[in-house]
């Protein structure tokens, strides 16, 4: 039998078979034994050992289109990351990170300001500006009020998404909404495994309309560059793309080089200071990398 994994927790694996239902499996030892880990988002082919409890065992792990590291997930085709417009205040330098992530694996993102009542016109207009750029689609949400829910809704079907973003931003509100039954959802696993109400610790996929699914996980207060060469960094900033090759330099990677044309277009607003400003740090985390690497 072939299913979806919804969520892992403990061990054990949540496997939803279409008709059939929920499924709570253990992985076989051949997927230890090749250190293997199913990721939430697989798609998996399961045997049965018992149909009145559901209960049965992984035994074949088919070809994942896509994965990701934070979140751990697999196959999706299009991330959604939320922060707060305030309260708390956005860390753009955090978001800029996870959108290279995402860039670095051709996935496209949708940008999400929630709590969009908190926060002034003028506020929105700010972060709108700073975006307009970077080729992601951008949206501005209140969960409380419900506002820009259905353009969201929109947006999310007909694919597999991950939600991504820090704690405190609204990201289980806008999935309660977004998917009504995602606690009766939540709550079918939570009786398996006698668990108490839920709080996003691991990541979990609820079925939507049409095909489509969505990914709750874990909110993230940092993230890693990766390896990524620091001569790469500058591909991963859409803006910069228009000026490439106008530059004094052949190859020059938007620091310290004279003559530099996206250094002249951050001067001119033409790039965002903000947009910028997180390129030059995460350019210097990566050379700082390099030197220890090679020290």
């Amino acid at each position: 039998m072939q299913g979806k994994i919804m969520k892992g927790i403990a061990g054990f694996f949540y496997v939803y078979i279409e008709g059939m239902g929920l499924y709570e499996c253990k992985a076989k030892g051949i997927f230890r034994n090749r250190r293997i880990r199913p990721l939430v988002g697989d798609v998996v082919e399961i045997e049965i050992l018992d149909e009145e409890e559901k209960e049965g065992n992984i035994v074949k792990l088919l070809p994942r289109s896509t994965e990701l590291v934070r979140p751990a997930v697999a196959n999706i085709d299009q991330a959604l990351v939320i922060f707060a417009a305030a309260k708390p205040k956005p860390n753009l330098s955090l978001l800029d990170r996870f959108l290279v992530m995402m860039d670095r694996q051709s996935i496209d993102v949708i940008i999400c300001f929630n709590k969009k009542d908190e926060t002034s016109e003028e506020e929105l207009e700010r972060l709108g500006r700073i975006y307009a750029g970077c080729k992601s689609r951008l949206l501005f949400t209140s969960a409380r009020y419900q506002e820009g829910i259905n353009e969201l809704k929109e947006m999310l079907l007909g694919h597999t998404t991950t939600v991504a973003g820090p704690s405190g931003v609204g990201k289980s509100t806008l999935i309660n909404l977004l998917v009504p039954d995602a606690c009766m959802q939540t709550g079918t696993i939570s009786e398996k495994i006698d668990r108490g109400k839920h709080t996003t610790r691991h990541s979990e996929l609820f079925r939507m309309e049409a095909g489509s699914y969505i990914f709750d996980t874990p909110g993230f207060s940092s993230l890693e560059p990766g390896d990524m060469e620091k001569e790469k960094l500058r591909y991963s900033f859409p803006e910069f793309e228009r000026y490439e090759g106008s530059c004094r330099f052949q190859g020059c990677v938007h620091m310290m080089e004279p003559g530099c044309a996206v250094k002249a277009a951050v001067s001119d607003g033409l790039i965002s200071q903000e947009r910028y400003d997180s390129y030059m740090l995460l350019f210097r985390e990566l050379y700082e990398r390099e030197k220890r690497r090679y020290s």
